[in-house]
């Protein structure tokens, strides 16, 4: 029953419900990425490429050779730099999208915790240490005031 209790307070207090919160919205950040990438950057790429298909591209070491029957006696032997180049692509429209998403989450929090600003609601902690901030000020100066002569 020990092991139970410790398992419940691992689970729920822990930080296994933040890693599963965490995992599922990165699953969900992964599909709207993908669409960003497949949908909205590429389609203008494939334009400018005037729709080369880069996976096709390939040194060719070693010709595939057929037997009579037109079966395939030996693969071929090919560098696929295509495919490597593709992925490359991928990786930075990819590697570029999140560091655009993210640059935007980090304004909108920042926004949210300059207590200053009224037009977005801060959350309540940032409030607090932003009061305690001010009082601290208030009261230092006090003391500066209180020492002179």
């Amino acid at each position: 029953m020990k092991i139970f209790k410790e398992f419940k307070e691992f689970a729920v207090k822990g930080n296994m419900m933040d890693m599963a919160i965490g995992i599922i919205i990165g699953a969900a950040f992964n599909k709207v990425v993908d669409v960003l990438v497949k949908k909205v950057f590429l389609p203008p790429l494939s334009l400018l490429t005037d729709g080369v298909n880069f996976q096709d591209k390939r040194i060719i070491l070693k010709d595939a050779v057929n037997n009579v029957d037109g079966t395939i006696k030996t693969e071929e032997v090919a560098i696929g730099y295509g495919a490597l180049a593709e992925a490359a692509v991928d990786f930075l429209i990819i590697g570029f999208t999140v560091f655009i998403i993210v640059k935007f989450m980090n304004r909108l929090r920042n926004k949210s915790h300059d207590s200053k600003d009224k037009t977005v609601v801060t959350p309540k902690d940032i409030e607090l240490l932003t009061k305690l901030t001010d009082l601290m000020e208030e009261q230092n100066k006090l003391l500066k005031l209180s020492k002179k002569p």
